[in-house]
């Protein structure tokens, strides 16, 4: 896995835009389909050369070895307490792959030196730069989150920080050397702001913990993994003007600043995130004007209200909303999917969509939020990007020139089927398809599944069909391994759960299908009780590889 990492991150194909590592496989990632079949084609012919052993920095971090695990590692080793540090300290650790969270990088070691089970009971938190020990691997927790590692000890080392040029203290293939020491100089903040504090959440990397019951939770609070300290702080820019702006009257349900996303930041444990439905975010912008990638709100189920500070041209897409804009004087409606104006101190009042979740409102200029490593989307699985938008902030708007051109008005980009009819969702076989029986791959297809109330920007879950869950043919644990959108991950519930958004990088449990991306705006639309059905399509022909393809080593 190594080899192939190294190789394709030196030697990228064309129209590569991520490469995941993970416990033994590698997923790559492309723009486009074109790119993705012509690398499936000319893959089988790579044989990377070079060496196994890790390509990267060495990195060294001190640790206190007092741990609350420590005593319970040394009796399930036989090694004692000390023995337990002399292995861990003896040894140069190679980060294979991350996920779970940004920063969190799985640690292995040649020979394997430590192999504990993970704890029976997971801790619902765990202190930020705690270092622990599941199976063979070794790891540094960079946030406080829940987890069930056995914790032999404690740094004061950064693992993610979004102001450093490489924010991950620790990428695949680096080298990692773990000294023992007395005292930290300063030790990692257990309060600081970290993932939201749920055990069951999709990619801990933890079985016990990971979700059979839960993709997730949107996180309302103030306090995201990036430190965002105040609303002011998380919505603004230095060229902040006050008198062209949007005030945020009352949220909502959930109204979050969103953009296209930060793709390409995987090892690092950073999904791209980004609008749910990004067909209807794009239309959004071109009704007012804007480039596709500007920021704009992402409301779900409505009950967003502003007031404009300033003239404003706005435009409404996704799940159809009644919209209207009162001023002192009188009230009037506002059009969905056309341009309109808010002039300074009118206010504008979303409704309950009449079908569908969540609707996007972009304003011409695009939000000013500070970006968070390249963006401004809000990604509620890790906490980074601008907070959930809260009575009273103020959203900058990026000045635009006057006479400044927006967009005729559209037919919606996402149809959304009113309440009751099915969705139909297109799927292509799994990457892990084998690893059901065919009475199961006969009912993903023939069955009506319906939307559960517990799902959102992580992903859809359904509620448990009577008939009950899908059986595999296979029982053993799956490695982790990397995840993409779309991806309908399977728990030992059976009832699969449909990545959105904001899914984790990598998961433990087998992938049966994955939606077609051309449908994913549909299912970012599904609200609860919704029914939907999954239709087979087979894998497009592969793309004759080119003559000449990157490689480092033989080619077959």
């Amino acid at each position: 896995m190594l080899r192939w990492h190294a190789h394709l991150a030196e030697h990228p194909f064309t129209g590569q835009t991520d490469l995941v590592a993970a416990a033994r496989t590698v997923l790559v990632v492309f723009a486009d389909e074109r790119s993705a079949r012509t690398a499936a084609s000319a893959v089988v012919t790579i044989r990377p050369g070079g060496s196994s052993q890790a390509a990267g920095k060495t990195v060294e971090i001190p640790v206190v070895y007092d741990g609350a695990d420590l005593a319970e590692v040394a009796r399930l080793t036989g090694l004692g307490e000390q023995g337990v540090v002399d292995a861990h300290t003896g040894t140069a650790w190679t980060a294979a792959f991350g996920g779970f969270a940004p920063g969190f990088a799985y640690l292995s070691a040649p020979g394997e030196p430590l192999d504990v089970p993970r704890r029976d009971t997971p801790r619902t938190a765990v202190p930020a730069g705690s270092v622990a020990l599941a199976g063979t691997f070794s790891a540094v927790y960079p946030q406080r989150s829940p987890g069930g590692w056995q914790l032999i000890g404690r740094t004061d080392a950064i693992l993610w920080d979004t102001h450093r040029d490489s924010p991950a203290l620790v990428r695949p293939g680096d080298t990692v050397r773990f000294r023992a020491v007395c005292e930290l100089v300063t030790v990692a903040d257990d309060a600081a702001p970290g993932l939201p504090g749920d055990p069951q959440l999709p990619g801990n990397p933890d079985p016990a913990v990971q979700p059979e019951d839960a993709p997730g939770r949107d996180t309302a609070g103030r306090e995201h993994a990036d430190g965002l300290e105040a609303v002011s702080a998380a919505h603004a820019s230095p060229a902040d003007d006050a008198d062209h702006a949007l005030e945020v009257d009352d949220p909502g349900m959930l109204s979050l600043v969103q953009d296209l996303g930060r793709p390409g930041m995987g090892d690092l444990g950073v999904v791209a995130s980004g609008a749910a439905d990004h067909a209807s975010a794009r239309q959004a912008n071109r009704l007012v004007g804007n480039p596709s990638t500007a920021a704009l709100l992402e409301v779900t189920m409505g009950g967003l209200q502003l007031t404009a500070r300033g003239h404003h041209v706005l435009g409404l897409s996704g799940a159809p909303v009644t919209a209207r804009i009162t001023n002192e004087e009188h009230a009037r409606p506002a059009p969905f999917c056309a341009p309109f104006a808010l002039y300074d101190g009118e206010q504008l009042s979303l409704g309950t969509p009449s079908a569908g979740l969540r609707s996007y409102l972009a304003v011409s200029g695009g939000v000013a939020a500070a970006e968070v490593l390249g963006s401004r989307a809000t990604d509620v699985l890790s906490g980074i990007g601008p907070a959930p938008l809260a009575a009273g902030d103020l959203l900058p708007v990026h000045p635009t020139a006057p006479g400044r051109a927006v967009g005729h008005p559209e037919e919606p980009a996402v149809h959304v089927p009113a309440a009751g009819a099915a969705t139909v969702l297109r799927v292509l076989p799994g990457p892990r398809e084998d690893w059901f029986t065919p009475e199961a791959l006969s009912a993903l297809r023939e069955r009506t599944w319906r939307v559960s109330s517990d799902s959102n920007r992580v992903g859809v879950r359904f509620e448990t069909p009577p008939e009950g869950g899908l059986a595999r043919s296979r029982e053993d644990e799956l490695a982790s391994e990397g995840v993409v959108a779309g991806s309908l991950q399977v728990p030992h519930s059976g009832v699969p759960v449909l990545f959105l958004a904001d899914h984790p990088v990598t998961g433990g449990y087998p992938v049966i299908a994955v939606v077609l991306p051309q449908d994913l705006p549909r299912a970012a639309q599904l609200l609860p009780g919704s029914p939907v059905r999954f239709h087979p399509v087979p894998p497009p022909p592969a793309a004759t590889a080119p003559a000449e393809q990157p490689t480092s080593g033989d080619t077959a």
